[in-house]
């Protein structure tokens, strides 16, 4: 499967699958530490460093959201993001940015903060994150979420599709896989250590929320990491317009580990060699070209329906 740019579909042709060219663009009661004694309020958060550094290892029970090697906090930002993370008991907060807007509305969706709040303007925002950044007034300083153990991701499928994604390096792309497999519950998302993006404040955007909510492991070999998933039960079907039947197809009541390759060039060949079997996506549209993101929401869902049958 190749990947790339969307073509424009001059004219119709006749019904058949679709050649999947992903292109580059395409809750709970927190749990906090002791509340701070001084609730009062600060402007002065531009002085103000992060408090520590925290090291993404890659182990089960070390913590995820840098690239191998890199340290330090991540800042998230955006409303979904920052109140999907004050909701999530997993994830520890360090600091609380916010607006007087911002802070209003996620006091209604998330009830009592227990950190101090640093009022701040939307310029001050703008000066932190960058002038381009859509932060709509809130963010925050937090560490990186545990990591799972990949194996564990497996074993609590439940009937629910792992989708593993093959050198997916787009943020907004993985984070809007993130939030299709949360709508339509897939049991978390597989990715490699290294050519993944870091799971940091652009990708928590993309996602809505649901960076939270959907587990995300890393594994070094991939190849070797999709064997031991189907030792472990799961067939293993890779995405490609090539693929012998169409999702629609796919015996979704058995344990399925759903593949997705990388913009511009698909799947890697000894990806390809390690599924199991190859589906594909079925159109009538001339359009030859789907974001990777999209072909995800359009695999789950049929999987969803499948599992409702």
């Amino acid at each position: 499967m190749r990947f790339g740019p969307h073509p424009v579909a001059e004219q119709g042709i006749p019904s058949g699958p679709i050649a999947i060219n992903f292109s580059r663009r395409a809750l709970q009661k927190p749990r906090f530490n002791k509340p701070w004694r001084d609730k009062k309020r600060s402007s002065d958060f531009s002085s103000r460093p992060a408090k520590a550094a925290y090291h993404s290892g890659g182990r089960p029970g070390q913590t995820r959201g840098h690239a191998e090697g890199e340290d330090g906090p991540i800042r998230l930002f955006g409303l979904h993001a920052v109140e999907a993370a004050l909701k999530n008991p997993a994830r520890k907060v360090l600091r609380v940015l916010l607006t007087e807007n911002a802070e209003r509305r996620l006091l209604e969706a998330v009830g009592t903060i227990e950190l101090p709040i640093e009022r701040v303007s939307p310029r001050d925002l703008d000066k932190l994150l960058g002038a381009d950044t859509v932060h709509q007034g809130a963010a925050l300083d937090v560490e990186p979420l545990p990591e799972p153990d990949w194996h564990d991701l497996a074993a609590s499928a439940g009937g629910r599709p792992l989708i593993v994604l093959d050198q997916v390096t787009d943020p907004h792309n993985v984070g809007a896989i993130l939030r299709s497999s949360a709508v339509f519950g897939a049991s978390g998302l597989v990715m490699t250590r290294r050519h993944s993006p870091p799971l940091n404040g652009v990708l928590a955007k993309s996602a809505s929320g649901a960076l939270e909510l959907v587990p995300v492991a890393l594994v070094a070999n991939l190849s070797r990491a999709l064997d031991e998933l189907k030792q472990a039960g799961f067939t293993v079907v890779g995405l490609d317009s090539e693929g012998e039947q169409s999702i629609e197809a796919l015996d979704w009541s058995q344990p399925t580990a759903l593949v997705m390759g990388s913009e511009g060039k698909g799947l890697r060949e000894l990806t390809r060699k390690t599924c199991d079997s190859l589906a594909h996506i079925t159109t009538d549209d001339a359009l030859a070209s789907l974001n990777v993101s999209n072909a995800a929401a359009i695999a789950l869902h049929a999987a969803l329906l499948a599992r409702k049958k």
